[in-house]
């Protein structure tokens, strides 16, 4: 058991508690299975479309993301096509990996068998961390390499060992590659370390040389970046408006403090107390000072709450370390809590039967329940856009494209072009509409959403061509839509398209 820390000067390794391997291991299954029964429940969330979409045109860089979740995707496609579990694997790994790293942070903190039990258990009964391992998505990796870079500057702490640190700027560099938000962390580290130290960290070699690999690895998406207009600069005034649907900055807290679960938001909180005040934990101080940065960071930048959840794993560890050591009837306590904790989340997985789900009536329904909303009306969808296509005269069909308002519309009709017969399919939105150009040619398009107003803007002529109106999807993209048919465009594709594309 580590009770005092040696002086950064003696560069030696202390020895660790030893690791609750039963333990964890119950934890993780557990959670496996949890997540298990989740995989093949209703259909493909809308992101996860896109994603299958993005995969099938390799990239270094894409509008709104990096190329690491698209390459999964197309790739667990190639491998079984269509297969909803084999498309969420990759979240479920991470996940379950990420579960044992909380664990092995606990285990570097100092902490017992019971620590790093108590700390994977909050990581796997909060309805955030476990629950986004049920779908592939940029944040599921995201907060995975978040948790391992953690782990890794932590042990450095404790070891000064220079791989360790240079493996922290590699899995930096590969996480550069999903989103772009770990250098707000690397920030906040920056800030805590100035203010508690341990400032040597600066004075590392390593440090420096993972930064450069972080530079290199990022260089080809940069370049996209720049070729394209920047569009990765947009997400951030697009993300703050959607955002604002569910309260923005005034429920950006509570939010955040609701997804690390009620076992999660104890720790989290005893957590960061003991990192800026209880003296064993006075080596890691930086952290308890780095949750509180990047919270405020995220929350002044208008980003969503679920963008801080990386760093929580290693300050739950933390209270977890405490918690063990303090706190009287621990083992009881925590226990109740673990327990309420997991009850609820096993009621927010989604279990229930599709006829047992009612429709979304307002904005904020559908943005708080957006992960379940988003996975219905594709096949709606499909059928309108194939009805419309098949109602067009034939010769009219072969300069024919589909355009669609929203990229998850144009990503569930673009994977069924096969099964469905349906002609190319563009999009105005998002990252889909840096897929490709619509050719001059296509003189006739059925638009999928919008307003006739808007489209006679752009057109000579415009008549509704068919509807879709799926029971639990989302309005506007699977649900009271129109599909319009569009003729005569004003101008040509390739001069009016950059005028076109939106983020939002």
């Amino acid at each position: 058991m580590i009770t005092t820390f040696a002086p950064a000067a003696t560069r030696r390794e202390l020895e660790l508690p030893a690791f609750a391997g039963i333990g964890v291991a119950v934890v993780t299954t557990l959670a496996g299975i949890a997540i298990g029964v989740s995989l093949n429940r209703y259909g493909f969330f809308g992101d996860e479309l896109y994603f299958v979409a993005a995969g099938h045109r390799p990239s270094f860089g894409y509008a709104d993301q990096g190329p690491i979740v698209p390459l999964l995707a197309g790739l667990m496609d190639m491998i079984a096509p269509g297969s909803l579990v084999a498309l969420r694997i990759p979240a479920l790994l991470v996940t379950l990996a990420a579960i044992v790293v909380s664990a092995l942070i606990a285990r570097e903190l100092g902490g017992s068998r019971s620590a790093q039990v108590l700390a994977a258990a909050a990581y796997a009964t909060s309805p955030f961390l476990l629950l986004q391992g049920t779908t592939l998505s940029t944040n599921a990796i995201d907060t995975g390499l978040w948790v391992l870079i953690t782990w890794l500057l932590i042990r450095w702490v404790r070891t000064r060992g220079a791989m360790t640190l240079l493996a922290a700027g590699a899995v930096t560099a590969l996480d550069m590659q999903v989103k772009w938000l770990i250098p707000v962390f690397w920030l906040a580290v920056a800030i805590g370390v100035l203010i508690a130290g341990p400032r040597e960290l600066f004075r590392r070699p390593a440090l420096w040389i993972g930064a450069a690999l972080t530079a290199a690895a990022t260089a080809p998406t940069l370049v996209w970046q720049a070729a394209h207009g920047w569009p990765q600069l947009g997400m951030g005034a697009q993300v703050s408006a959607e955002q604002a649907l569910v309260g923005g900055r005034w429920t950006f807290l509570p939010i955040a403090l609701f997804i690390a679960g009620g076992l999660g938001v104890v720790l989290l909180i005893a957590g960061t107390v003991a990192l800026l005040r209880w003296e064993p934990l006075r080596p890691f101080r930086f952290l308890g000072w780095t949750v509180l940065l990047v919270i405020v960071a995220f929350w002044a930048l208008g980003g969503r709450p679920y963008y801080v959840i990386g760093c929580y794993p290693a300050v739950i560890a933390a209270g977890a370390v405490w918690w063990t050591r303090k706190i009287r009837w621990r083992k009881v306590v925590a226990v109740l809590l673990a327990v309420a904790s997991g009850i609820f989340m096993v009621l927010s997985l989604p279990l229930k039967p599709e006829s047992a789900l009612r429709p979304a009536t307002t904005d904020l329904e559908v943005g708080l329940n957006l992960s379940i909303f988003g996975r219905f009306g594709w096949t709606e969808l499909r059928e309108g856009a194939a009805a419309a296509y098949g109602a067009l005269p034939e010769p009219e069909r072969s300069n024919a494209v589909i355009l669609t308002d929203a990229y998850w519309q144009a990503s569930a009709l673009d994977l069924a072009r096969g099964a469905y017969g349906l002609p190319a399919v563009y999009s105005i939105n998002r990252g889909f509409g840096y897929f490709g150009t619509p050719p001059d040619t296509a003189t006739t398009v059925l638009w999928v959403g919008g307003t006739e107003s808007e489209l006679r803007q752009h057109f000579a002529t415009v008549a509704a061509a068919g509807r879709v109106d799926a029971r639990l999807g989302i309005p506007g993209i699977a649900r009271d839509i129109t599909i319009w048919r569009c003729d005569g465009p004003r101008e040509s594709w390739s001069t009016a398209w950059p005028g076109l594309l939106r983020l939002g």
